[in-house]
């Protein structure tokens, strides 16, 4: 009889939960590398997403970091004119206890209080409505780091001073027109508004090129001089306002641009300044006498003015019911040399009548005069341009009236591209305010024969040796110019108390570089006789004054053994026989 080996009972139920952890296990693990999978499946997705729709978000690398959220813009030797740095803020936030925590530790009328201590011009009862908002918000945008400490030092959680960057402009209003300023967006980000701000935003925000400064064409050295120059003659003349720019004739650079009074882009409220305005740019006159020159070089090209000995009837001009006159009677005749050195209206309108309205208007065309002035900012007025007759011509009385400036308005900015086409051997070319590389100077176009340019170079020294320009003769740097003085159009007719007072310069003559147009709005004078309130007595002073200042700068020193020859004319002009 076979004998049964029985199996002790708790070796077989360790076998058997042996068995059934490992069943479970490979459960788990199934389960897990499912989970696993799935979650590829959706990274896979996500990825092919991203492909068709857009770039996952990046961590910013190191270096983009460091650099600020706006470039830097410097004038053209690399002095900042427009930077970020660090600041602080005073923000108010009620949630920051948490939303079931107060928001103020103290009443919102003893904070306010404790805030006034620390800042005296602040806004008390703007404040209190801030503390007391359920929404929050800036109660000053703008603290220093000595005073953010005192406001730690309160002990009120909710009064935030967050890091943030602002806009700063170092040299505060100086160059305000040129440089413009920045506001914040819906988004908080600081964007270009106005002036080269607004022109370079697109530059000054990108990733790839913010860390590389934007030289503009300004130098800082001749923009502080035409600035304190002017300054100085709207002073001493009790003028409305001022306008000024410096131009090289051969590249078309800005060197300085200036529009008086001017406003500090530093303060948050710039964009509402009354003197926001660029009268350079965005402001048009009617230039007076500066224009007979223009007149003149279109004469000489047409052939219309040949012999400068040729007498001209310099009597009263009656026409279409109207009577041109000259300030005070010069003779019954004059010559061409004559004509511009005591500034004569009649002489003047009478060659614009020989030469002819549809040439002295193309002339003006192609200075760009009937086009709002080439340059890269946005703020640019429409000229006034003459009325026309149905055939597009201008009339024999307004061909005649404009030779001399009158009947056209213009910013200051073009009358300035139009000397230095007139000086500079015949050629416009559009302003910049950009730096323009050597060499890289656009073509631009002739208006002038080189041969007109080089009489006239001849005719605007002689005016300031001679004539009405003779008070911005500065010493050694051979100016050569032409002055304007414009009575200002009102309702009913020209005010003849208003006065446009205007000096168009170009230095040194005997190889021109620059072109220098100075402007003051209204002069009232010191001295009640109307003369002194001319340009004569006030824009053309300002050139002396600066020319001598910015000369050095710009590599042009005084000379008084050099000059641009003369003697073929010197003989035609009583006062320089």
């Amino acid at each position: 009889m076979a004998r049964t080996v029985a199996r002790p009972a708790g070796r077989v139920q360790s076998a058997r939960q042996r068995a059934e952890y490992l069943t479970t296990a490979r459960q788990r693990l199934l389960l897990l590398l499912g989970c696993f999978a799935l979650v590829a499946v959706i990274a896979l997705l996500r990825v092919g997403y991203l492909g068709l729709v857009g770039s996952a978000p990046t961590q910013p690398s190191l270096s983009e970091a460091l650099l600020p959220p706006r470039g830097e813009i410097t004038d053209r030797n690399g002095t900042p004119l427009a930077r970020n740095f660090p600041a602080y803020a005073l923000w108010f936030n009620p949630k920051a206890m948490g939303d079931d925590g107060a928001p103020l530790v103290q009443d919102p009328a003893a904070v306010t209080a404790q805030l006034k201590t620390i800042f005296p011009e602040l806004d008390t009862a703007r404040t209190m409505r801030i503390l007391k908002s359920k929404r929050g918000g800036y109660v000053i945008r703008r603290i220093l780091p000595e005073d953010a400490n005192k406001v730690l030092g309160l002990g009120e959680i909710a009064l935030e001073v967050p890091r943030e960057f602002d806009r700063h402009y170092p040299q505060g209003a100086l160059g305000a027109h040129i440089l413009g300023f920045v506001r914040e967006n819906v988004e908080g980000v600081n964007e270009g508004v106005f002036g080269m701000e607004q022109v370079l935003d697109n530059q000054l925000a990108s990733r790839e090129l913010r860390g590389e400064p934007v030289p503009l064409s300004i130098d800082l050295r001749v923009q502080g001089a035409l600035e304190d120059e002017l300054g100085k003659g709207m002073l001493a003349t009790d003028a409305k306002g001022a306008a000024g720019i410096v131009l090289d004739v051969d590249t078309g650079e800005v060197l300085a641009m200036a529009s008086l009074p001017a406003f500090d882009p530093n303060l948050s409220n710039a964009h509402a300044s009354a003197n926001i305005a660029n009268r350079v740019t965005n402001r048009v006159y009617e230039l007076g006498s500066t224009f007979k020159p223009i007149t003149v070089a279109a004469a000489i090209d047409a052939g219309v003015v040949r012999n400068m000995g040729k007498e001209w009837d310099a009597t009263d001009v009656e026409i279409a019911g109207r009577k041109i006159r000259d300030l005070k009677p010069y003779g019954q005749t004059l010559n061409v040399p004559e004509t511009l050195v005591v500034s004569s209206n009649t002489v003047t309108a009478r060659v614009a009548d020989e030469l002819g309205a549809e040439r002295l208007r193309q002339v003006m065309v192609d200075l760009q005069m009937n086009g709002r002035p080439t340059i890269d900012l946005e703020e640019r007025s429409m000229p006034l341009w003459p009325q026309e007759l149905p055939n597009g011509k201008w009339s024999r009385i307004t061909n005649m009236t404009v030779s001399y400036g009158h009947g056209i308005a213009v910013t200051p900015l073009h009358l300035a591209n139009a000397y230095a086409a007139m000086v500079n051997g015949g050629i416009w070319r559009p302003a910049t305010l950009r730096k323009i590389e050597p060499g890289k100077a656009p073509k631009g176009k002739r208006v002038f024969k080189a041969s007109t340019s080089s009489r006239m170079r001849q005719l605007l020294r002689m005016i300031a040796l001679y004539g009405t320009g003779r008070s911005a003769d500065a010493p050694g740097y051979r100016v050569g110019g032409k002055t304007g003085s414009a009575e200002k159009a009102g309702r009913g007719g020209y005010r003849q108390t208003s006065l446009i007072t205007t000096f168009a310069a170009a230095f040194p003559m005997d190889r021109p570089r620059y072109v220098v147009v100075t402007l003051l709005d209204e002069p009232r004078g010191t001295i009640a006789a109307s003369a002194q309130r001319t340009a004569a007595f006030n824009a053309a002073p300002i050139v002396k004054e600066l020319v001598p200042r910015i000369g050095p700068m710009l590599g042009v020193k005084p000379d008084a053994n050099r000059d641009v020859d003369i003697s073929d004319l010197r003989y035609l002009v009583r006062s320089g026989k």
